[in-house]
């Protein structure tokens, strides 16, 4: 997908703040990962990831993503690691998923961490080879 669609994507955010703060994240992302944003579905994904389970089951998602959801800006990819886990917490007021980070807003979190932790996660995941 095409910048053009990310941006019409941002734009129809409701929220104003919400939608401020997902150009901002967009920004972030692209900085920090050096790749081009595309729309998966509803999220804002950059670079692969290719994953397999134990059962054998595999697939390929983004690197690292977020999804302006109503409640909160939700960030994909954050917590692959237990140092990584470690440094979400650095953020400030945030609420965990099982592999999502929930943010009220970007002026909440430290920016600088939620960069540093952006870039890891896309380094160690981008076109990762499960396998390796």
């Amino acid at each position: 997908m095409s910048d053009d669609t990310v941006e019409q994507f941002v734009n129809a955010v409701e929220d104003e703040a919400r939608r401020n703060d997902s150009r901002e994240l967009v920004r972030m992302m692209r900085d920090a990962t050096a790749s081009a944003p595309a729309l998966c579905g509803s999220i804002v994904g950059f670079g692969t990831h290719h994953y397999r389970y134990d059962s054998g089951r595999e697939g390929d998602t983004m690197a690292v993503g977020f999804s302006p959801r109503k409640s909160a800006l939700v960030v994909y990819g954050l917590q692959d690691d237990q140092q990584a886990r470690e440094r979400v917490q650095e953020l400030g007021p945030v609420r965990l998923g099982k592999g999502c980070v929930y943010i009220k807003r970007l002026s909440d979190v430290d920016t600088g961490v939620l960069s540093e932790l952006i870039a890891s996660a896309y380094t160690s995941r981008h076109n990762s080879d499960p396998t390796a």
